[in-house]
């Protein structure tokens, strides 16, 4: 299918592991339930029975693309809410001691974890990684190996520098040791085909404005057979797992907006990858001595819509960002969910990486074209030029 250009915006818009332009599709299938359709779900005449019907159709959806079944997906308001009731939901209901990830994780996992580790609920133990940030495997099994029945939280691919990590061999490692296993797949729904059938995963997530749906609804897959306590109390919404009245809308939106990922995936990737690697070559000619954080820059080991570019040390380091957007050009300087705070990446940090280079992460999506990276990368280019004169 061949993929449309939308009208030149205001920005060159480069944020895209952030959030996602909504498309027009999804769009026009969430339109009748904010004009028309306003029944609440739970209620029991025709206009509720309506919205009803559009809720399951979505998770029956959902359920499809993922090879699960419809009671497998439970709606929520997005990745982070989902991540928080898989860590909080398994640890407290099956009594685990015992919970790993890495320093690389989002914040949405790390901090769940962290906060059930600071009253003594769990030992949190932290994954080995090498200074490309590749997961050590090997130690996997080893703290596995020593102690009782575990959660484990390793995401598929890193919002902030784009590796991805072998969920079917981490599975396969759980699995052995009767592990939990959390997978944070809010960076790669939509842009790979997950089959849960295929995966040895216990939960799995997803939130709908990472590929091209609206913000504020997302998704937990849980593994069936696994019943954890509700995070939130209050209703018997979502299979008593959930409550409160659900975000039909965005519900709808968001099964749209997977439905048309998937439907389109083999050219989306293509499309992105032929950016990404224009970015990587005109980077290269256009800048000396510069990097790329993690395995950015290798197509088959990172997100092929994440690029993140170390840049060298120089006088417009730490305003950067601001010239960029100077410039109309949109990026992000790591985590999105932590733009605008003091503190640096804590992925950055993991790594070792010099802080005195400055780190821009673009990242793209469907709707962006070969001009748009040619001209940020000219607006980069540009402001270190400025700079050495």
């Amino acid at each position: 299918m061949a993929l449309t250009t939308p009208p030149a915006p205001a920005f060159v818009y480069f944020d895209n592991a952030a959030t996602t332009p909504l498309d027009p599709e999804v769009l026009e299938a969430m339109l009748p339930f904010l004009q028309h359709h306003y029944g609440n779900p739970s209620s029991l005449h025709g206009p509720g029975r309506q919205v009803r019907a559009a809720i399951e159709n979505a998770r029956k959806t959902v359920a499809h693309l993922l090879n699960a079944a419809p009671a497998e997906i439970i709606f929520t308001s997005g990745g982070t809410e989902a991540d928080n009731y898989a860590a909080f939901g398994s640890i407290r209901t099956l009594g685990l001691k015992h919970a790993i990830t890495s320093k690389l994780e989002h914040h949405a996992v790390l901090h769940p974890l962290q906060a059930l580790a600071k009253t003594g609920e769990i030992e949190l133990h932290y994954l080995k990684h090498d200074a490309q940030g590749a997961l050590d495997l090997g130690h996997l099994e080893e703290l596995l190996a020593g102690q009782s029945r575990t959660f484990v939280s390793l995401m598929h691919a890193n919002n902030e520098i784009g590796n991805l990590n072998d969920i079917e061999a981490i599975g396969e490692i759980c699995a052995r040791y009767d592990a939990v296993f959390h997978t944070d797949t809010v960076q790669t729904m939509g842009h790979y085909r997950h089959d849960v059938q295929q995966l040895k995963n216990h939960f799995l997530v997803g939130s709908a404005h990472k590929f091209h749906g609206p913000k504020g609804v997302g998704f937990i897959y849980t593994r069936s057979g696994l019943r954890v306590s509700p995070l939130i109390h209050g209703g018997s919404q979502e299979r008593n797992v959930r409550s409160g009245t659900e975000n039909v809308y965005g519900i709808v939106g968001l099964a749209k907006a997977l439905e048309i990922a998937v439907r389109d995936l083999a050219d989306h990737q293509a499309h992105v990858q032929g950016l990404k690697t224009r970015f990587i070559e005109k980077l290269r000619a256009e800048i000396d001595d510069v990097q790329f954080n993690g395995l950015s820059e290798h197509a088959n080991q990172s997100l092929y819509t994440v690029l993140s570019v170390s840049l060298p040390p120089s006088a417009i380091s730490e305003m950067l960002l601001f010239n960029l957007d100077i410039s109309k050009v949109a990026a992000s300087g790591g985590s999105a969910c932590t733009s605008g705070a003091q503190a640096g990446s804590h992925v950055l940090e993991a790594l070792g990486c010099d802080p005195d280079r400055a780190t821009v992460r673009f990242s793209m999506s469907k709707m962006n074209t070969a001009a748009e990276v040619d001209y940020a990368v000219e607006a980069l280019a540009k402001l270190y030029r400025q700079v050495a004169v």
